[in-house]
């Protein structure tokens, strides 16, 4: 009962939340500092500006805040254009989708540019009839204008339409919408498994168990 299928990106088609966490020590890997333990879980909820100044002070950088910004990103970029993986059943799910004419469009956070360089690496470009951004949409997905822009887009019926997140809060958004959602497992919304199984229509471990969920 599937018309269209929309994607969430980062933790439920690509294994690309650890970067995230991950980048201030990636950064200062690259300038040959080993970072302290516990790095990541002081710079998660600061915002970049934030995270820059704390590695500045921290460690004594001679780089301005901006240079330091500008570094994580570029190590986040790289990431995405040089290394980040596909999760497992991924493109067998979405060669499934095609061969049965289901149109599908991907939803994310995250800038365009780092999903797309992903996106050609990996050969998952042909699958999708667009990319929506939140920054593009203009709101977050504590709002559901991302996931029916890309109904619309689809020309799918809202009730007709999946999508497949990991976070808890997306999830709920695109439920409370009208949409059937099934939740993908990542290791980033561990402490919300539960919670999500409540929400979505269906919960799966990887793509390759959707293919026994009946959708």
């Amino acid at each position: 009962m599937m018309d269209g299928a929309i994607f969430d990106v980062d933790g439920t088609l690509l294994d690309s939340m650890p970067v995230w966490g991950e980048a201030g020590m990636r950064y200062l890997a690259g300038l040959g500092i080993k970072a302290a333990p516990g790095l990541s879980e002081i710079l998660y909820p600061m915002s970049m500006s934030e995270g820059a100044m704390y590695l500045k002070e921290t460690y004594r950088l001679k780089q301005t805040v901006r240079e330091i910004g500008d570094g994580i990103n570029r190590t986040i970029q790289d990431f995405y254009q040089n290394e980040v993986q596909a999760k497992k059943g991924v493109e067998s799910f979405l060669k499934r989708l095609q061969r049965e004419h289901i149109p599908a469009a991907a939803a994310t956070s995250s800038d365009r540019c780092l999903i797309e360089a992903a996106f050609d690496r990996l050969g998952l470009s042909r699958y999708f009839v667009h990319i929506f951004t939140c920054t593009e949409i203009g709101k977050g997905k504590d709002e559901p204008d991302i996931y029916l822009a890309a109904a619309r887009k689809l020309g799918s019926e809202v009730s007709r339409t999946w999508v497949f997140e990991d976070a808890l809060y997306a999830a709920r958004t695109a439920r409370q919408a009208g949409f059937c959602v099934a939740a993908v497992y990542d290791r980033s919304a561990e402490g919300d498994k539960q919670k999500l199984k409540e929400t979505a229509n269906i919960y799966i471990k990887d793509f390759d168990m959707i293919m026994h969920a009946g959708v």
